[in-house]
């Protein structure tokens, strides 16, 4: 059972991202803050849920929630400033587009810095734990996917439709066939035998 909030007193955002382990595309993440008598039956970490039941949660989140947003941030950052720093990034952006300022920041994981002057707990599978993580969890996941397979249709080979990134062993085969395309996040270790150095 998801709690609502950490603490009591303050008003309190969740943020998530959904991307972090992909081979291709951006990392993206949401903040959210919800209402003291938010409840949905579903509502739960992203990964947990199907498709379909993340589709259906979107709007009512949207709907429901005192305030919302998400951010992307792209391949050409990740590569830059790596992709733990991008993922907090992508985090702080979200929250910063929040059209009422949180007085209190949890954050799913146990990476965060600090956000302005606001206190922040991290949690580790916050996702499984807290409601507005996992109500950030489930827009950062469906406007990432959203925007791969958008962006799959340029790159049909790579089946971004359906791995939306992940390192799938038909992405990685595409990318031996095919080679890596300008959404490749060329820092990261795209296939296994990058590791074998011809001495």
């Amino acid at each position: 059972m998801l709690k609502l909030k950490y603490q009591e007193k303050l008003l309190e955002a969740g943020t998530d991202e959904a991307g972090r382990g992909c081979l291709s595309g951006p990392v993206v993440a949401a903040a959210v803050i919800l209402p003291d008598d938010f409840s949905h039956p579903f509502l739960n970490d992203s990964k947990q849920l199907t498709e379909k039941q993340r589709q259906g949660l979107r709007p009512f989140i949207e709907k429901h929630a005192i305030a919302w947003a998400v951010a992307f941030v792209d391949q050409r950052k990740i590569d830059k400033i790596n992709i733990l720093q991008s993922s907090i990034l992508a985090m702080h952006r979200s929250i910063k587009k929040l059209n009422i300022a949180p007085e209190f920041i949890i954050v799913d994981g146990n990476k965060f810095k600090p956000f302005k002057y606001i206190p922040h707990k991290t949690i580790i599978k916050g996702d499984a734990k807290f409601m507005s993580i996992a109500a950030a969890s489930v827009l950062a996941k469906t406007y990432r996917d959203e925007f791969m397979e958008k962006i799959g249709e340029e790159f049909p080979a790579y089946n971004w439709k359906q791995n939306k990134g992940y390192p799938t062993k038909q992405h990685r085969a595409a990318i031996r066939e095919y080679g890596i395309t300008k959404h490749h996040r060329k820092s990261f270790r795209l296939l296994p035998e990058q590791l074998k150095l011809d001495l």
